[in-house]
């Protein structure tokens, strides 16, 4: 049996069980409210793949909106940061300087993130900005799936396919007129959880300077 075929059987039969382990997070609307950000550059979708160095195989997906507001469907992931509240994989308050800690986190010696961004309308931001919040908590293994749910239910992209497999999303958002790619190389090293403890102290020195939080220099 050809190795991709055996692959996506055993996805087949693994991926239905893993559906029934989404976690909800919700975070309160004071949180929501108080961190929204709102940033002065046109509407446009952002999907971040990160891509594995040793095999080109797509490790995750998520999908930055930029319209009334801008947040980050970050389906399934790991990412997050004391500023950040977060509903059911919808982070809020992506602000020039947590989008840093969010790519410098996952950039790293065995993976590399792809940010591909394309210019939308404001109605269509609109819509993905409601379709996110709507969408509910994401299993693991199911970032791409979602992402692309997401994208293919909004206008203009209604004939992107489904996928499980993030390079798959990646090279199929990359046909679409006025796509921007921009590629993040680290070598900072493969177990990066300390990032997330290295913004959580930056957050609370911040918060006792009375200050904002700082991007991480590379």
């Amino acid at each position: 049996m050809p190795r991709a075929l055996l692959r996506a059987l055993m996805l087949a039969l693994v991926l239905p069980l893993a559906a029934c382990g989404a976690k909800s997070v919700f975070a309160p609307e004071a949180e929501v409210q108080r961190a929204i950000y709102r940033d002065d550059s046109p509407p446009s979708l952002t999907l971040y793949t990160m891509i594995n160095n040793r095999n080109g195989e797509g490790g995750h997906s998520a999908l930055m909106v930029n319209g009334a507001q801008r947040v980050l469907f970050d389906p399934a992931g790991s990412w997050h940061h004391p500023t950040v509240p977060e509903r059911n994989d919808v982070l809020f308050g992506m602000t020039p300087v947590m989008e840093r800690y969010y790519r410098d986190y996952h950039a790293r010696e065995t993976f590399h993130l792809v940010i591909q961004t394309i210019p939308v309308s404001s109605a269509v931001a609109e819509q993905a900005l409601r379709d996110v919040q709507a969408y509910g908590a994401v299993p693991q293994a199911y970032c791409a799936n979602s992402t692309s749910r997401v994208l293919r239910g909004l206008p203009g992209f209604e004939g992107l396919k489904g996928t499980m497999f993030p390079a798959q999303l990646m090279k199929r958002l990359a046909t679409y007129p006025g796509v921007v790619t921009v590629t993040q190389y680290d070598d900072d090293p493969d177990n990066n959880k300390y990032k997330l403890a290295e913004a959580a102290a930056d957050a609370a020195a911040a918060a006792a300077a009375g200050g904002a939080a700082v991007a991480p220099v590379n």
